[in-house]
């Protein structure tokens, strides 16, 4: 058993998003055949349903080995280590919307919080600076502590890091902030908290596509975004305002998430298109850009809200829908790191 013979038998894994085996693809980054096999893959998404997937099928095709495997998964930085603001952390999503009111905090809250109930080390930054609410939506009571170098130790909930603003000022006290200020705080917030090592820090955006979106594109090694819209004509307009905003950056966009889609009636059953009907999914195909889900209007998911349970961790369709865009939306930040990885290494070296 040589390196060769651990390549070919990788040969048999299909990546099943990029339509090729993971060794021609480029997306082994090293073999090393001792008294172990340790095998290290271009996987970036870490507890991604497709990623998971793949790793399984690598397991599966060194079945048999005469020694133990070890496999282990990182992609290529593309900034460097000394100069990232947040080094610890692998993947940022940026939750979106062109638009207040489509309930752009419950996608991101419930994001995190699927995240966090699948195995990752999660964040979840409220950088909502004028109207933070994730605090109240994860029933977070405890306040960030300091250490004696002043850096801020993140209180945490369901398994997630947290920061806001809402921490920091008065529970009624309004945030009057100029646009400078802004840029300020935020780098503050994510520059002076210990966060760690995270597999997904989860970005809680204000609306619209103004200085805080533009520091965060500016300071933060975004991975991906999701854009946040209802069925509705007027959100749909917005959605798209903030869709270019992220292509003027080059910032990956991973995907659109339907919110508020149908609500069905408790009473009689039926079924009620408030909004309209299917627009986030026709805006996603208009815009060739892959549709994460849809979540009905359920006034479970406002209580959830109200009481810091995230719904995503119950049980029904609301629940399952929710789960469902989580697991699309890692699966589709694992898809921008491996097609990165696979162009520029099958680019570089064509016959590999």
């Amino acid at each position: 058993m040589d390196e060769s013979d651990v390549r070919g038998r990788l040969r048999s894994v299909e990546d099943p998003d990029l339509g090729g085996d993971i060794v021609s693809l480029g997306l082994v980054n090293d073999i090393e055949v001792g008294e172990t096999v340790q095998i290290d893959l271009a996987l970036g998404a870490p507890y991604s349903p497709t990623e998971t997937a793949i790793a399984g099928d690598v397991r599966e095709a060194l079945d048999g080995l005469d020694r133990e495997l070890e496999l282990s998964a990182s992609v290529d930085r593309q900034t460097d280590p000394e100069e990232e603001v947040l080094p610890g952390v692998e993947n940022i999503i940026a939750v979106a919307s062109g638009k207040g009111g489509v309930g752009k905090s419950t996608v991101a809250v419930n994001l995190a919080a699927g995240l966090a109930e699948m195995g990752a080390e999660v964040g979840l930054f409220d950088a909502d600076i004028y109207g933070p609410n994730v605090p109240r939506m994860v029933d977070a009571d405890e306040v960030p502590s300091a250490t004696e170098d002043e850096e801020i130790i993140p209180p945490e909930q369901f398994g997630m890091k947290l920061m806001s603003m809402d921490f920091l000022v008065g529970e009624d006290d309004p945030v009057i902030f100029r646009g400078p200020m802004v840029h300020n705080v935020l780098t503050q917030l994510w520059e002076d908290v210990i966060w760690g090592r995270l597999d997904y820090m989860v970005v809680d955006l204000p609306p619209g596509t103004g200085d805080t979106q533009l520091s965060l594109l500016q300071s933060v090694p975004v991975s991906g975004a999701v854009i946040v819209t209802t069925p509705q004509e007027v959100a749909l307009d917005d959605a798209r305002k903030g869709l270019r905003m992220f292509g003027r950056h080059d910032t990956p966009v991973l995907g659109v998430v339907e919110n508020m889609a149908g609500f069905v009636c408790p009473d009689c059953g039926g079924e009620h298109a408030i909004f309209g009907e299917g627009g986030g999914e026709r805006f996603a195909a208009d815009v060739d850009m892959p549709f994460l889900g849809s979540v009905p209007l359920d006034p479970a998911v406002r209580r959830g809200g109200d009481d810091g349970a995230p719904m995503v961790h119950g049980e029904g369709d609301t629940a399952e829908a929710l789960q469902d865009f989580t697991h699309q939306t890692a699966s589709m930040q694992g898809i921008v790191h491996r097609r990165r990885v696979s162009s520029t290494r099958t680019q570089a070296e064509p016959d590999a």
